[in-house]
């Protein structure tokens, strides 16, 4: 994070990215995310999660808590706190429900000049947003990125620290067909764990288990699927659904050759 913030004024390269990162060393994958990439380990058919996504959502109290320690990151356009849905000036006075950094329920307050304030952490799901702004919370870069039309920065509350999970691979036989899967949101966004899986199964066993080339027509068979097929009303997948409009990048790694199937 350190170097692209120096290649931002040497180079003049504004912008940042997830990042998802696995490592083998001594019999043991480290699964390192700081985004909202994913990665999962399917192993005999069974689905093991390797990471978890960082939105607005999802570290709603760390956020939360950094505003709360640190309000003049706000400026004066925003309140850590969190309502159901924006207040209106005529509910002044009124009771709403609310939600505080330390708060995984809801409870009443009496809505004051402040709570008019646009939240923190606004929407659900993949709409959710950290100060109207960006949908992940943590990343590499993005050192500039500021509010729209304001000078309030998004950075202090980007972290670039990731969530390490750590998988011993001697602690179980592997077969050819167990993998790990790493993938960006444009992948997860259209399609779950069990689906990923059960394409996964598909393509592994219409090709020979000594074959090397079948881990790569998995990543290839999952990105395809996530894009959609072209038709007059956009990029739809076989439910009718809209393909994924995100960069789908799909890595599929073996965690067992030939010699140990059984």
């Amino acid at each position: 994070d350190e170097q692209i913030e120096q290649e931002r004024g040497s180079q003049h390269l504004p912008g940042g990215c997830c990042a998802l990162a696995a490592i083998y060393l001594m019999g043991k994958f480290y699964v390192a995310n700081a985004g909202d990439s994913r990665a999962i380990i399917i192993r005999n058919g069974e689905i093991i999660p390797m990471s978890r996504e960082f939105t607005p959502e999802t570290e709603r109290q760390r956020l939360q808590f950094l505003a709360l320690l640190r309000p003049e990151l706000l400026g004066k356009e925003f309140t850590h706190l969190e309502f159901p849905r924006r207040i209106q000036p005529k509910e002044l006075g009124k009771k709403m429900l609310y939600r505080d950094q330390n708060m995984n329920g809801w409870a009443y307050k009496k809505i004051e000049e402040d709570d008019l304030k646009f939240p923190l952490v606004f929407g659900e799901g993949k709409k959710a947003r950290m100060m109207a702004t960006i949908g992940v919370t943590r990343g590499l870069g993005d050192h500039d990125l500021k509010v729209f039309s304001s000078n309030i920065r998004i950075k202090p509350f980007l972290s670039c620290f990731p969530e390490v999970r750590v998988y011993d691979l001697t602690q179980y036989e592997h077969c050819p067909d167990d993998v790990l899967v790493l993938g960006t949101d444009g992948l997860w966004d259209v399609t779950n764990d069990k689906e990923v899986a059960a394409v996964v199964m598909e393509v592994l066993t219409s090709y020979e288990p000594n074959d090397p080339c079948r881990y790569t027509m998995v990543a290839q068979e999952l990105v395809v699927r996530s894009r959609g097929v072209l038709k007059e009303r956009g990029w739809r997948l076989p439910n009718d659904k809209l393909g994924s409009g995100d960069d789908i990048s799909v890595f599929v790694i073996p965690l067992g050759g030939p010699g140990n199937y059984t």
